[in-house]
């Protein structure tokens, strides 16, 4: 797999198109990592222009300042600012709702100025180019899938068609869950809660959120975020349906469900 890394292509004069910020979820937890994997698929198979931080990458500070650490938020923040205008980095892609809403709405306020987009936009946007498209209908013709939206893609920053929008391309069909959109529910792990035990109450929210998902009777529940497919994927293992319902991320969808992308 090809990943350019940022620190070789500026040693050769060369700027990518974009940054493709990895996150700490993409770099390090396995089940997101097959993320990155295929999203790094589908840039290399629409040629995009692209590279990595690699070991210069730190992570954005989210979870330290939902948690209250303002301190470390901002030393972590101006590392990576430091890094990111060091090399002159103006587009940015991620595949974290996390990572996007704070490069994108809290970096500006410490020096950070970019353009920040999200992989569900970025993949529209290959798309709508038409360098990206589906052969015969592609694996998941028919399937049912429902869309679970990430409070940081969704309600923070309004991005709600993008990611059905490449949904769309599958064939499927789409059911919508009864809270979506701006009336959506948190999957449990926003707000630095992934990392905490949870407080006392009658039901964990990652168990209401895949119940509601569940009604909709899904082949799969697609998902935009590292947080919100780990917590989606143990709430469908709570219900025991693991071997019926499946959740992926869409760019895994994308990858799996185009055989064009399958066999490079």
């Amino acid at each position: 797999m090809n990943v350019p890394v940022m620190s070789d292509l500026a040693a050769r004069g060369e700027m990518p198109e974009v940054l493709f910020w990895v996150g700490c979820a993409g770099s390090f937890d396995q089940r997101a990592q097959k993320v990155t994997g295929a999203f790094v698929q589908i840039l290399n198979h629409c040629k995009v222009s692209f590279a990595v931080l690699g070991t210069e990458e730190g992570c954005t500070g989210d979870p330290a300042r939902r948690a209250g650490n303002e301190f470390l938020f901002q030393m972590l923040a101006a590392n990576n600012i430091a890094t990111l205008n060091g090399y002159g980095i103006r587009n940015i892609v991620t595949t974290c709702p996390h990572c996007f809403n704070t490069l994108k709405n809290e970096y500006p306020e410490l020096g950070g100025n970019y353009e920040v987009m999200h992989h569900s936009q970025f993949i529209q946007q290959l798309i709508a180019e038409g360098k990206l498209s589906m052969q015969g209908g592609g694996t998941f013709k028919g399937k049912r899938i429902t869309y679970h939206d990430s409070c940081y893609l969704g309600r923070a920053n309004g991005v709600y068609e993008a990611p059905r929008a490449v949904l769309e391309i599958l064939d499927a069909e789409l059911v919508e869950m009864k809270r979506c959109k701006s009336k959506g529910l948190c999957c449990g792990a926003g707000g630095a809660q992934m990392f905490k035990e949870a407080e006392a109450g009658e039901k964990e929210v990652n168990i209401e959120r895949t119940e509601e998902a569940l009604e909709t009777k899904p082949d799969i529940i697609a998902a935009a975020c590292p947080f919100c497919s780990t917590m989606m994927t143990d709430g469908v293992k709570h219900a025991e349906k693991e071997d019926s319902v499946k959740v992926y991320d869409i760019a895994e969808l994308i990858v799996q469900g185009n055989a064009l992308l399958e066999h490079e």
